[in-house]
């Protein structure tokens, strides 16, 4: 997330949509193989223009490491960082192959050390002057860098989904490196989940009657953080037939009050679990129990009858495992009785 809390969010699930690349070149070398095709792309207003696909590449945070494994980019991997939480195990053999050039975010020293030709990126705050340096200066050392589509709100068209601009990035990047087959299989295959969590609006109450829903992300030093209207739980509710209780708020991952929460009255609360963080209040027993001995939370319906779910809580954050918490809401909300 945006926020200063935000983390690094199935995993062979996702969608597809047009990305901005276009490719050049061609030819065959003198053996008869096909030669590597140049090929460029845009990244949040920025050109990213390769004359072969990159062979040294580091991922700034989980989220762009976990895609690249997706794709089955290992190899072409020579670092990774700030990893927040646990690597699913079908990444597990993959994540071994790959330098782990810091633990948490990457200065550029450590970055440079890892000599890389290409640099990816989740979120734009990694590429600062005290982080892994500017897009500029990593520019003027030749080494292009890229960003995800879901962090360029500027760049954005109006009213783009998240989860669309989550699947260009697919597509970009299988681009980029010559792995275009699969990355249209993976967005096909997240087109497809999302479709089928969508199947949801048209069953749920509609209007006013539509069920509203808090995101509980992280409890810090006994504040709730919640999701807010720019943040991915917002179109994930629309999708499934919700409507998230804080859309009024035009960020990412607020900090509110308790007392805020119980004004908002939801239907149903969804936890993000972060147990594998491991910071106080990140588990969803945690936050069961912040709610349960809350005198005004304690007392909304939701709480009372038990109408919470519970997901990862890095699924909530753009990724490609963000699909599965899709489900997880859809099928809760079955559940609970809010779809027909």
């Amino acid at each position: 997330m945006r926020h200063p809390a935000r983390l690094g969010i199935a995993l062979t699930l996702a969608l597809a949509t047009a990305g901005c690349s276009t490719a050049a070149g061609g030819g065959s070398r003198a053996d008869g193989e096909p030669a590597a095709e140049a090929v460029s792309v845009t990244s949040c207003g920025r050109q990213v223009s390769f004359a072969a696909p990159p062979q040294r590449t580091v991922a700034l945070d989980q989220t762009s490491t976990e895609i690249l494994l997706e794709l089955g980019l290992q190899d072409r991997m020579a670092g990774t960082a700030n990893l927040k939480t646990k690597i699913p195990a079908p990444y597990e053999a993959a994540y071994a192959k790959v330098p782990v050039i810091a633990p948490k975010i990457a200065t550029g020293e450590q970055l440079r050390s890892a000599a890389p030709d290409f640099v990816i990126a989740g979120s734009a705050d990694l590429y600062t002057k005290d982080r892994a340096g500017t897009r500029e200066e990593l520019a003027a050392l030749k080494v292009p860098t890229f960003v995800s589509a879901v962090d360029c709100p500027r760049q954005n068209p109006a009213g783009a989904s998240p989860f669309d601009l989550l699947f260009s990035d697919y597509e970009n990047l299988g681009t980029l490196f010559g792995a275009r087959e699969r990355a249209d299989r993976l967005a096909a295959d997240q087109r497809a989940a999302v479709a089928k969590a969508g199947e949801n609006a048209a069953k749920a109450p509609q209007g006013a009657d539509r069920p509203t829903v808090v995101y509980l992300y992280s409890v810090f030093n006994g504040m709730p953080y919640v999701a807010g209207r720019t943040g991915l739980p917002s179109e994930m509710s629309r999708i499934a037939g919700a409507k998230n209780a804080f859309d009024d708020v035009d960020e990412d991952w607020p900090e509110v009050t308790w007392e805020e929460v119980a004004e908002r009255e939801p239907d149903f609360i969804v936890i993000g679990d972060l147990s594998e963080r491991g910071r106080p209040g990140d588990s969803a027993a945690e936050k069961r129990a912040e709610m349960a001995r809350h005198p005004v939370v304690s007392k909304l319906a939701a709480v009372r009858e038990d109408k919470i779910l519970e997901v990862p809580g890095i699924e909530l954050d753009p990724s490609v495992r963000s699909v599965h918490a899709l489900g997880l809401l859809a099928n809760g909300m079955k559940d609970l009785g809010y779809v027909r």
